[in-house]
């Protein structure tokens, strides 16, 4: 039956579905590389636009730089009197510590992979595969609850507000909620658009803070008994500075919430502008502009830290930073109502609000930078992971479930976030200490060695006290195990073959075999190989295959290297054994491979080729899990499935054999 749409010459350029515009906006900053006749197309990140290094700067100081919202009055809390001295501790734990072991991670990962990249190596195989899913679920949880704990704060500081509608006291979670959706809009225009509102508001907050501070210490300074009372009490309540000093290295653990900025720092290197000589492989550029920004953020932070630790400390009464009390989680912003007036006070609030909101943006950008380089190249992820658009809203989805579940909570939020912000650092301390033993350099050992220590007692007594915190991360450690296991099974029977060339010999063998019109591969295992299991295994296959003697024979062997890897480039090299013909490779999975072989030697070829394999005695079930795992197991229905995945035309389709 021909119907009148049957006749109609089809349009030169039909107008897009809907659904083809909505999936062309998604993929907009991915690009399909043709991958030959391999199957589908390959997709790589388009050319990332770059941006200089204060400019980055902001963007992660947004996270960084907001924490002044709230880190006055936690050091209050922790420390009491003492909280400038504790403080002091932080400062030089950041700019002796912290400081030093991000500046050489920058330089060994200069792509943004930061510390989980260089631990990774030290691991081989399956196990550097989950060794690094656990710390992808640590930084999920420190980026993730960077996002919904600063959007649950910026709410808490706009419903605090004497002048905000008293409505929206009792609607916390729905003013968040919207809050991380305007972030997640954000991001869906571009990281370009990011950054500029990064820069925007972190000019903004900072000078404001300047203001407060500043006014502060005026105060301060005017009224030389509030120093004599702070210094008093201090003596009071404990002694001599050696007691002094002692306590504030015990609470130091609750303060560790200020080095949050360090681990986005590394994660948006890929952003930052490097110089005109700069190449993928050495992008020296790019690392002297991620250590400037480590650097200049960290003697940033350092200042503000110290200052505003300073005046919240003398000026702000001790009851008033207590739960309830009108300085809890807004020290400086109590400082700016009481001292500037209600309208300063409000402008400050406003700048909080809204660098607390986009404090979510670095650690958005730290995941949209880690997920889309492991878990798709692990085969743990679909290809779209490596797209920006999708990300954003799985991220956003995923923020807006936790923000449900703790209630916009910001206590309740809190634990996981410094425990994901420690194990993260902890890791990097670890990474450089290693790498400096392995280059020989036996003082930086030591010193980052030292370091390091510091770092996981911090790590371990926080989880002690804060035991919440590692319940969060082992959801988010076990949804990503659970995830990338599932994906890497759906994905199994994908080529896997990034591309496949062959040397001068293999080329050779093809192309002699091919001028007959026909191609016969023989599967062969790599466990023996001398000339006779090669006459044998021939003799065999002729028999049981019925290959006619005067058609040639081309064995085909694949070497399982490192069966945790998912995809890679394929070189095939040819070498003979007395009269046979043997084409090798290195690959990560035997049926895979051989797929991805037969269907470019027949790109090249223009023939056919038709392979061979014999049945493998034992349980089928045992040897689907050997091949998910390992690589290799029952060949030939596998190479089957593959080849019919790959190839839809059954006409052009390589023929499987099984004798």
């Amino acid at each position: 039956m021909v119907t009148a749409a049957d006749n109609e010459v089809p349009a030169e350029n039909p107008v897009p579905s809907v659904k083809q515009r909505t999936e062309a906006w998604l993929l907009a900053d991915i690009t399909e590389e043709p991958a030959g006749h391999l199957g589908p197309h390959r997709m790589a990140p388009k050319k990332e636009k770059r941006h200089p290094w204060w400019k980055v700067m902001c963007l992660t100081g947004v996270d960084y730089f907001s924490t002044l919202g709230y880190q006055p009055g936690i050091a209050a809390l922790a420390a009491g009197t003492l909280a400038p001295v504790a403080t002091v501790v932080l400062i030089l734990l950041t700019l002796f510590g912290a400081l030093p072991v991000y500046r050489r991670v920058a330089r060994e990962s200069p792509h943004g992979e930061g510390s989980i990249a260089m631990l990774e190596k030290l691991l081989p195989k399956w196990r550097g595969k989950i060794f690094v899913l656990v710390l992808l679920g640590f930084a999920a949880t420190d980026f993730l609850i960077t996002m919904t704990l600063s959007a649950a704060d910026a709410t808490a500081h706009l419903v605090e507000n004497p002048f905000a509608p008293t409505f929206l006291s009792g609607h916390t979670v729905a003013v968040t909620l919207v809050l991380l959706a305007l972030l997640a809009a954000v991001f869906l225009r571009g990281f370009t658009e990011a950054i500029g509102i990064a820069v925007g508001l972190v000019a903004v907050y900072l000078a404001l803070n300047v203001v407060v501070i500043s006014v502060g210490l005026w105060h301060i300074a005017t009224a030389p008994s509030l120093v004599t009372d702070w210094t008093r009490a201090m003596t009071t309540e404990h002694g001599n500075p050696a007691m002094m000093i002692l306590i504030a290295l015990i609470v130091f653990p609750k303060l560790a919430l200020g080095l949050s900025g360090f681990e986005t720092g590394v994660a948006v290197m890929p952003q930052i502008k490097g110089e005109p000589h700069d190449t993928e492989q050495n992008p020296r550029g790019r690392v002297k502009g991620a250590r400037r920004l480590l650097t200049t953020a960290a003697l940033i932070m350092s200042g503000f830290l110290l200052t505003s630790s300073l005046v919240t400390t003398i000026l702000i009464p001790e009851n008033e930073f207590q739960p309830g009390g009108a300085a809890n989680g807004r020290a400086l912003a109590f400082l700016a109502h009481d001292y500037l007036g209600e309208i300063f006070g409000t402008v400050y609030d406003l700048s909080t609000i809204l660098i607390l909101w986009f404090a979510g943006a670095s650690a958005m950008a730290g995941l949209l930078n880690l997920v889309p380089r492991y878990l798709p190249r692990y085969g743990m992820a679909p290809s779209w992971a490596r797209a920006v658009r999708p990300l954003v809203l799985v991220f956003s989805v995923i923020a807006i479930t936790v923000t449900i579940y703790f209630d916009a909570g910001v206590d309740a939020q809190s634990s996981a976030y410094a425990t994901g912000v420690l194990v993260l650092i902890s890791s990097a301390t670890v990474a450089v200490a290693l790498s400096a033993r392995k280059h020989g350099q036996r003082k930086l050992f030591v010193g980052f060695s030292f370091v390091a220590v510091l770092f996981v007692y911090t790590t371990i007594a926080n989880i002690f006290e804060r035991p919440d915190g590692v319940k969060v991360a082992s959801f988010f450690i076990a949804a990503i195990m659970v995830v990338s296991f599932l994906s890497r099974i759906s994905r199994a029977f994908e080529l896997r073959a990034t591309s496949v060339e062959f040397d001068e010999t293999a080329l050779q063998f093809i192309a002699e075999a091919a001028e007959k019109g026909y191609l016969a591969m023989v599967a062969h295992d790599v466990d023996r190989l001398d000339e006779d299991e090669y006459r044998q295994k021939e003799s065999q296959q002729r028999a049981e295959s019925n290959i006619p003697e005067a058609e040639s024979i081309i064995f085909i062997e694949v070497n399982v290297t490192d069966s945790s890897e998912f995809s890679t480039d394929l070189l095939v090299h040819g070498r003979q054994r007395g009269e046979h013909r043997i084409l090798w490779v290195d690959s990560p999975a035997v049926p895979n491979t051989i797929a991805a072989v037969l269907l470019r030697t027949r790109d090249i070829t223009g023939v056919i080729p038709d392979v061979y394999f014999e049945w493998t005695e034992g349980n089928p079930i045992m040897y689907l899990l050997r091949f998910l795992f390992i690589g290799e197991g029952e060949t030939a229905p596998v190479t089957r499935e593959v080849l019919r995945r790959a190839e839809p035309d059954q006409s052009r389709r390589p023929h499987v054999h099984v004798g």
